[in-house]
């Protein structure tokens, strides 16, 4: 039993420490993502073992000492996304909000045949705008029998690769783009949005490719970076949004964040997980909204789910640029601009890698 714990106590530890190194490495960014999980088990063996045994000598000490250091290192990055930290997203102020809209955004899972099931919550919440990631031919076929009736302006790609995307917005559109950052066939969307009095905004959509067995992530930070730096030029202020498949508190987003100048309306409000929707113990948020400081918070909620393995996630928004100054924002410096650039140019390469195998790979046999 003692041996068991002091195993234990050094894995979870291992488990804290790891993802402190700036690595693109699947099996260590995967750590990013479960830092609750890591706290409570090490927080658990920590004082199962110190109950037990108690602490004897120097080595006992320092052995006790590394696993509440490992406790307090997860502890740091999922604070920020407890109700006893502060709020980054302020709420707006006005009774009736005059350039609101409803953005509703949901990994549908392509395998998920529950049509019927989504389309019934979308015409039940019936947002201004839907995002759904992983739609295919057979989801787009469905769903627009039905939305392209409410929906005056889209943007489409379905693929039958689980990066496929649909995009459904009551408001009005400009210069919309399908867009192909850094990999063939993950697409990202582009457009600017027109409230009904004539204000615009940005939007981006995003579907990264998320850390798994063998495969790295410089492609995903590059994509969420580059999309960082186009909503920091752009003369309107900006929303980005979708299946980002990172967790709220790694470095990645907040590198995201920092570049983009954007807020994270869970900060001081909670996690608001959307995935994995069978498994209730294991849950991370991965579908985010990040928007700038001209916007301000009405409400956001995480929604029923409907067969997929994310929730979907609802979020309502106004916006006032009269009170930009009063919301505190993320700043980049130039260290945070350099290492921004060093992961877009590692993960264009490794992009340009992934396109080549894909070319070779549809090439006929000679």
């Amino acid at each position: 039993m003692k041996n068991a714990l002091v195993i234990l106590g050094f894995v979870f530890t291992l488990f804290s420490f790891l993802p402190l190194i700036r690595t693109p490495l699947w099996w260590i960014r995967v750590l990013d993502f479960p830092r609750l999980h890591v706290a409570i088990l090490l927080s658990v063996t920590t004082i199962a073992y110190v109950s037990i045994y108690g602490v004897e000598g120097t080595a006992g000490i320092a052995m006790i000492s590394l696993w509440v250091l490992g406790v307090l290192n997860e502890v740091r990055f999922i604070y920020h996304f407890t109700p006893v930290a502060k709020v980054e997203a302020l709420r707006t102020k006005q009774a009736k909000p005059q350039n609101a809209f409803t953005l509703m955004i949901s990994n549908v899972r392509m395998v998920n045949k529950k049509y019927d099931k989504f389309l019934q919550l979308v015409l039940k919440e019936d947002p201004d705008m839907l995002v759904m990631n992983e739609p295919d031919d057979a989801w787009h076929e469905y769903v627009r029998q039905e939305l392209d009736k409410r929906y005056p302006y889209t943007i489409k790609k379905p693929l039958p690769n689980t990066y496929g995307m649909l995009f459904w917005s009551k408001l009005k559109l400009h210069d919309s783009e399908i867009r192909f950052l850094v990999e063939d066939g993950i697409p990202s969307f582009h457009t600017v949005v027109e409230f009904p009095s004539g204000k615009k905004f940005d939007f981006f959509t995003v579907h990264p490719q998320p850390p798994r067995l063998m495969l790295n992530t410089e492609t995903r930070e590059a994509e969420l970076l580059l999309v960082a730096k186009q909503s920091k030029k752009t003369k309107y202020p900006s929303v980005v949004a979708g299946d980002l498949n990172d967790v709220a508190w790694s470095k990645t987003t907040k590198l995201f964040k920092e570049i983009s100048g954007m807020i994270d309306p869970r900060v001081g409000r909670g996690f608001y997980n959307t995935y994995n929707a069978y498994i209730p113990l294991f849950r991370y948020p991965l579908d985010h909204v990040f928007y700038s400081p001209e916007f301000r918070l009405v409400s956001l909620r995480r929604l029923d789910k409907f067969g997929s393995d994310h929730f979907p996630i609802a979020i309502t928004l106004n916006y006032e640029p009269q009170h930009e100054e009063e919301q505190e924002h993320p700043v980049a410096d130039q260290e945070d601009r350099h290492e921004a650039n060093e992961l877009i140019q590692e993960g264009l390469e490794k992009g340009e890698e992934r396109n080549r195998e894909k070319q070779e790979d549809k090439k006929p046999a000679q």
